[in-house]
């Protein structure tokens, strides 16, 4: 070290670490990041720049759902709404002969490796009526007002959710996880790209 002037080897010293921190975070700005790789909508793959993973409680979830479904279903001349217990719950109205009749469907969660979730249809309640679970399944999918990313397959007695195809506020994308019911365990990663 320079006896006579120390300050002056201290000062370029610390000029140098920070044009060379300067530097990288300039190339890694600009440069591609190793993350994970996701297919878009159109099959083109995105790099993944962030992920966050989130857990969750059947109790949240159901304020969440209900609250989105609030928002989105406020011109639908049919309301309806989701309930998580051990299994997710459709609770609605069936118009049959001038009367509104209750109406319950249980569902089996399943989360899919691409982050989509499956629900598929266990149970019908519609007052003591016995209907074929498909012509409720397309009642529905034909008369409640569902997101884009919500798709009804009657025949199947399916519904499935592309939560990846869910565009959030700040370039967020969902991708479930794990979603047990049962044991409260659920789990989601948020993508930032």
């Amino acid at each position: 070290m320079n006896k006579k002037f120390p300050w002056k080897t201290a000062f370029f010293t610390l000029l140098v670490i920070n044009i060379g921190m300067i530097i990288f975070f300039f190339i890694s700005a600009f440069l591609p990041t190793g993350g994970d790789s996701l297919t878009g909508e159109n099959g083109v793959s995105k790099k993944t720049q962030a992920r966050l993973t989130v857990m969750a409680n059947k109790k949240d979830l159901n304020i969440l759902i209900n609250d989105f479904i609030e928002k989105e279903n406020a011109e639908s001349p049919i309301d309806y709404k989701v309930k998580l217990n051990d299994e997710v719950e459709l609770y609605g109205t069936l118009p049959i002969f001038d009367q509104n009749v209750e109406m319950k469907l249980t569902f089996e969660p399943k989360a899919l490796e691409n982050g989509d979730l499956i629900l598929s249809q266990n149970t019908i309640y519609i007052g003591k009526l016995q209907l074929p679970s498909r012509y409720v399944m397309n009642f529905i999918k034909n008369n409640y007002h569902f997101p884009k990313w919500v798709e009804i397959f009657p025949n199947e007695k399916m519904i499935y959710i592309h939560l990846t195809d869910i565009e959030l506020k700040n370039q967020l994308h969902i991708h479930a996880n794990t979603f047990d019911l049962k044991n409260d365990d659920i789990s989601f990663s948020l993508f930032i790209y």
